[in-house]
């Protein structure tokens, strides 16, 4: 039995997603012929209250988009330190759009408006102008942390007040949806641009969706189409994010509860030093001075369990759909015995 708990991007799709994904109907999406993407792209629109969604083989590729949608070159965005996008997507905003990023030091990923506020350039002509702000729900190098929904507001009008756009990294928004109990529409009615991932916690092998406002997503298809992210008879892997969304999103509550009781074993361990809040399905913690990171992460390994160091002396664990009650069990006994 192998344990990964490396990322939920490493699940495998069930039987009933592979029997949806080989049974689609399909087309040329290139020619917007694919029924199967079509009523995809249509539904999560619908979700959001938003007029336009467009499928994209990954998440990175939906958010470069949407800066590039919402920029123009010499640009600056604003964003957390911890941010995907300036960490996470290989210097993509400065080589895709010629922007740069100002960074917000945040806490556990999140940021306020009056931070928006501090971080905004000075209209002199020698500084980069900033256009954009961009938030993670739930936050990634946060530990799965899940934002405050009237300070995102707050930030909505810090936007309208200095006419930004507003971007949404929703790689695992759907976690915060099920962990706060709020909704899809929520969000839609307040960012520019949302970009979901379906093959983290609703385990799809593979595709994002970029939703949005329709002036703003004009450009979106083409967009797509320089960065090489066109595709053919897609509705196979559109089929799965259309199981996806019928049959797991609730469940992520499962992964939600695991990963606390991971973090309750964690807290006990005198090897560990401090365990960040969870609130969804990830876990980041930091061992004591005296004990060896590598030394840990292998003795997790002779017990085929594995997990990521995120730097900074950080590990991650990250709880999934094919993480089953058995290795749960056999996770929280091994933990006990370092």
């Amino acid at each position: 039995m192998i344990i990964d708990l490396r990322s939920d991007t490493v699940t495998k799709p069930t039987q009933g997603m592979l029997d949806a994904m080989f049974s689609a109907e399909v087309g040329d999406d290139v020619f917007k012929e694919d029924p199967t993407v079509n009523a995809l792209e249509e539904r999560l629109a619908k979700l959001f209250g938003k007029p336009k969604a467009l499928f994209f083989p990954s998440g990175s590729m939906a958010n470069q988009t949407a800066v590039k949608l919402h920029t123009n070159y010499g640009e600056q965005v604003i964003c957390d330190k911890y941010a995907h996008i300036y960490n996470y997507e290989a210097g993509g905003v400065s080589f895709n759009s010629g922007v740069s990023c100002k960074l917000i030091d945040g806490h556990r990923g999140m940021f306020t408006a009056e931070q928006v506020k501090e971080a905004i350039n000075p209209q002199d002509f020698y500084y980069s102008q900033s256009s954009l702000v961009e938030v993670e729900n739930t936050t990634n190098k946060g530990g799965g942390a899940c934002w405050d929904f009237k300070e995102l507001e707050r930030i909505r009008e810090v936007c309208n007040e200095n006419d930004f756009g507003y971007h949404l990294d929703g790689a695992r928004l759907w976690n915060a949806l099920v962990a706060k109990n709020e909704t899809a529409s929520q969000y839609g009615g307040l960012f520019d641009t949302i970009s979901v991932c379906l093959s983290k916690g609703l385990g799809c092998p593979i595709g994002s969706v970029l939703i949005g406002d329709e002036a703003i997503m004009q450009k979106s298809i083409r967009i797509r189409k320089v960065f090489g992210g066109n595709m053919r008879q897609v509705g196979y892997l559109a089929a799965a994010g259309l199981y996806a969304l019928d049959n797991n999103v609730e469940r992520l509550a499962e992964d939600h509860k695991k990963a606390k009781e991971i973090k309750d074993v964690l807290v006990t361990l005198s090897m560990v030093k401090l365990v960040e809040p969870v609130e969804t399905n990830i876990v980041i913690f930091e061992l004591n001075a005296g004990v060896d990171e590598t030394t840990f992460v292998n003795k997790l390994s002779e017990n085929s369990i594995h997990i990521i160091g995120m730097g900074g002396g950080k590990l991650r664990m990250v709880t999934h759909l094919d993480y089953t009650n058995e290795m749960h069990d056999f996770l929280l006994k091994t933990l006990k015995t370092l």
